[in-house]
């Protein structure tokens, strides 16, 4: 993707189309100088064809010019503004242009600042995403249908921070492409693969990768346990990126990688198992996150940790009623073998507190369908033993709309979870699922600042939406580097 700008109209060069904001109003209101455009925009203005509401868009075609279309583009109401507007506005642009095949652009922005800026090239980019590698070539479609952006009104210095959203996006599609990917391709071996290219790319990531034999010997019992049933080994994966080595300041982040999950003996039924390959959005956020974090220098130390199997059926299977031994020495109930996934974070979570001493810990996962029904696909559910660090990352679900939803973690949830033969039981029944699975992890975490994001119902769509053209949403890396970035700022 190409992208430039001119600081005026009379310097762009020519294009297939010209994008035009306006602000929702009677007769709407340009949200940039453009006298010279009003001509053109006058009349679907002047009849109501077009008023300016958040996405709307009207194309308009003149003769004469450095581009036969205008795309005339809503903004909703300037009052009701925020970075949110700009992202679904012009990602409504961004799929106009994919319906006619339109390769390059030329998009004015609102008069604002950087944000602003950023934000529109944001709903831009993330709706630009193509995945169509699993197609036959016969139907396959450019794998980016925008190869061409200039920004008009703009300078230079805004242009680097629209440049550092490009890479972002970049890392958020590259999350995207992992979730989408076939379960027989993004196994724990190629999430390994993945993490230890990102090593050779950027040379301020470190990647250490598990085997099966190491992970034995380290004690990670509960990813064994979880393992048993499959023919694909585990991997646990650390990637470390030292963007401020004078410092001790460390965050972990830590993913959950179940590369496919059938539930284990307690099966999945039909309905409930079609789409888990993405069990491992996770793990996803966590490549993406740190694949961004380099790429934009950012300037903190973070320590992602995957630990990653597929929960697979087979006459080895961990069996419901067993027991297993944890790294932190816990010992666990298996009472549903399709909560697996607050086990391999257990391991994960126990082993970086003991061998990093990190600052803080947020964990991200696809761990329960109760946090779905609870907050629908619009929030993640946040769970935190820490009120500045729930802060924080509320705040920048705000900023980013990866909005997150607190939710409680009394005392009194710890009764469910009771075992008579071991220490713990790792699922209890459906009431308030998704805090049972935050206890259960909540059970791991030593005296550091903890966050838990179920990701269930915001990492993977029913169906296509906003500037998401697939089911697969790449949920986390914004958030995250929008967390990380404020915190450099106040460090």
């Amino acid at each position: 993707m190409q992208l430039t700008h001119a600081e005026n109209f009379s310097k762009r060069k020519s294009s297939d189309l010209l994008i035009l904001p306006f602000w929702q109003g009677k007769k709407g209101e340009p949200a940039c100088p453009m006298r010279e455009f009003e001509s053109a925009y006058r009349l679907p203005v002047r009849t109501g064809d077009f008023s300016g509401k958040e996405g709307e868009v009207c194309f308009v075609y003149r003769k004469g010019s450095k581009e036969n279309r205008l795309l005339l583009l809503g903004l909703g109401k300037q009052e009701e503004f925020h970075a949110e507007n700009l992202r679904r506005s012009y990602s409504a642009a961004a799929k106009a242009c994919r319906k006619k095949k339109i390769r390059a652009i030329s998009a004015a922005l609102p008069e604002a600042d950087s944000p602003m800026a950023a934000a529109c090239v944001e709903g831009l980019l993330l709706a630009n995403y193509a995945f169509d590698q699993l197609k036959s070539d016969i139907l396959k479609e450019e794998p980016s249908v925008l190869q061409k952006i200039c920004l008009i009104g703009i300078d230079a210095a805004v242009l680097a921070e629209c440049r550092r959203m490009q890479r972002l996006v970049e890392a958020v599609n590259f999350a995207r492409d992992l979730v989408n990917g076939n379960a027989d391709d993004v196994t724990p071996e190629m999430l390994a693969d993945t993490a230890l290219k990102l090593a050779k790319e950027f040379s301020s990531i470190k990647t250490t990768v598990f085997n099966k034999k190491r992970i034995e010997k380290e004690g990670l019992g509960l990813l064994l346990a979880v393992n048993k049933g499959s023919p694909r080994e585990p991997r646990f994966i650390l990637i470390e990126y030292r963007g401020n080595p004078d410092s001790s300041d460390t965050t972990a982040i830590v993913g959950k990688g179940i590369t496919y999950d059938t539930g284990g003996l307690n099966i999945k039924p039909t309905g409930s198992m079609e789409t888990m390959k993405d069990d491992m959005s996770g793990a996803a956020a966590v490549l993406g996150t740190l694949r961004a974090a380099a790429a934009l220098r950012l300037k903190v130390n973070i320590l992602g940790a995957i630990a990653s199997t597929e929960n697979a059926i087979g006459p080895t299977s961990y069996k419901p009623g067993d027991v297993y031994k944890s790294y932190a020495g816990t010992t666990v109930e298996i009472s549903n073998t399709d909560a697996e996934g607050r086990l391999v974070l257990a391991d994960a979570l126990a082993y970086v507190q003991d061998h990093y001493k990190p600052s803080r810990i947020i964990d991200l996962a696809t761990l329960t369908g109760g946090i779905v029904v609870a907050l629908g696909e619009e929030a993640s559910g946040l769970f935190c033993n820490d009120d500045p660090l729930a802060h924080a990352l509320v705040d920048a679900g705000h900023r980013t709309y990866e909005r997150l939803w607190r939710m409680p973690i009394f005392p009194e949830y710890k009764e469910a979870l009771k075992s008579q033969i071991a220490d713990i039981k790792n699922s209890a029944d459906r009431k308030a699922s998704s805090i049972n699975g935050a206890m259960f992890l909540l059970r791991f975490i030593k005296k550091v600042p903890w966050a838990h994001l179920d990701i269930a119902g915001t990492a993977f769509l029913t169906k296509p939406k906003g500037y998401h053209p697939t089911q697969a949403t790449g949920v986390g890396v914004r958030l995250l580097i929008d967390f990380l970035t404020s915190h450099e700022n106040s460090v």
